[in-house]
């Protein structure tokens, strides 16, 4: 029997309807592309101001934009595109709210941008209704860190704090680069091998960026965990905290281990994200740490420390997505894995994955490329041992 080979086919479709939800849910290529202009528009403004605090000031993405791990915000149609405004030449010795008083003013002066402007606690926000809006955080250099980092505010505006958002997006993508080793396929019979001409993976079941396409779906999933256990919002696993520690998952998995199929290597990495948080016992209490590896000082899970709500509801989810991600494998047919994603990612992006799907088998019956498989369904474009052809409806019987 094809018991080993029907199961990468089976969740080479599952990792295709993924691949499909998280593209519904990332900032198309047309958004980006205007954002980049109005980014740039920012940052030649704010360049052409003659306040000494703003000279040579420049703009640069950071966070899930400048990572390519976009998820729109449930019940919203803006992406968030965070920024740093970035001040070469000053030190320390300038407060954290009066850099940030100078950006704001300086958007202010300009008849555009000011019906926009929002502030809020460490930066400023230009909100363009219903597409996405700019956050812009100002920072200085931290000329003590050797990775290049810099200073950003901190919430109250007292003091700077360390971070590198430029050192951080150049690790993760150091670590997208990371190729897993699979299995193409394991564990035919004898009798079987003589008979198979078959491609592991569906046309469509590859993510397109694992890594990325990993902390989206761990994203997309937290929101939903949130929304549905009707959490509050504050208690949320911060999206830097996730990201980080699904890279390092991910780099440790993909050195380590060789797996039989994507979806293997999705759960793997899941499991393994609480083994890279750092746990001390500090004046009888327990605290939590997530470094940021290329600055010296930053801890992600700092708000766990003063709030140890917030470690529980992370370790709630992390148990939920787990489950829920490896149970994807038990699900029955288009119904059965429209309601799976429905409960983990929400009713939008299953619609959209199953309307998909649908379309694309309606498309490969007339064009008689529809094949049938035991335990996997319906497959389109792949030809092999395990399949059986389907014939075109004409809706005649003909």
């Amino acid at each position: 029997m094809l018991h080993d080979q029907r199961l990468v086919l089976r969740e080479g479709m599952l990792i295709g309807a993924l691949e499909r939800m998280c593209a519904t849910l990332e900032i198309s290529q047309s958004q980006s592309t205007l954002a980049q202009e109005r980014y740039e528009g920012v940052g030649g403004w704010l360049a052409e101001s003659d306040n000494p605090l703003l000279k040579a000031i420049g703009i640069f993405l950071q966070g899930s934009t400048a990572i390519g791990t976009t998820v729109k915000p449930i019940g919203s149609n803006e992406h968030d595109v965070d920024l740093v405004a970035h001040v070469p030449g000053l030190g320390i010795w300038v407060e954290p709210a009066a850099l940030k008083k100078a950006i704001g003013d300086r958007l202010r002066d300009n008849g555009h941008y000011k019906p926009l402007l929002v502030e809020m606690g460490r930066c400023w926000r230009l909100v363009y209704a219903n597409e996405f809006h700019l956050d812009i955080t100002p920072s200085i250099p931290n000329r003590d860190c050797y990775m290049g980092g810099e200073f950003v505010p901190d919430r109250a505006l007292k003091v700077w704090k360390p971070s590198n958002p430029k050192g951080y997006k150049a690790l993760f993508l150091e670590r997208v680069k990371l190729v897993p080793r699979f299995r193409v396929m394991k564990g035919l019979q004898a009798e079987d091998r003589a008979h198979a001409s078959v491609e592991p993976y569906p046309e469509q079941g590859f993510f397109k960026g694992i890594l990325q396409r990993i902390v989206q779906i761990l994203k997309r999933h937290r929101d939903v965990f949130i929304l549905a256990g009707d959490l509050d919002t504050s208690l949320s696993p911060i999206s830097v905290l996730v990201t980080t520690l699904a890279s390092q998952s991910y780099e440790y998995c993909v050195r380590t281990n060789t797996y039989d199929s994507e979806l293997d290597l999705l759960v793997d990495v899941i499991r393994c994200m609480p083994d890279f948080i750092e746990t001390r016992i500090v004046s009888g209490r327990m605290h939590w740490f997530v470094w940021n590896e290329t600055t010296k000082g930053e801890n992600f899970a700092e708000k766990w420390n003063d709030e140890p709500k917030r470690a529980e509801v992370f370790y709630a989810w992390h148990a939920r997505v787990l489950n829920d991600i490896g149970r994807l494998r038990d699900v029955e047919g288009l119904d059965g894995l429209k309601q799976r994603l429905s409960d983990s990612f929400g009713p939008a992006p299953a619609k959209a994955v199953i309307d998909s799907i649908t379309d694309e088998i309606s498309l490969s019956r007339r064009n008689g490329l529809l094949t049938a498989a035991p335990r996997i369904g319906l497959m389109t474009g792949l030809a092999s041992a395990i399949a059986t052809p389907v014939r075109a409806n004409t809706f005649f019987g003909r």
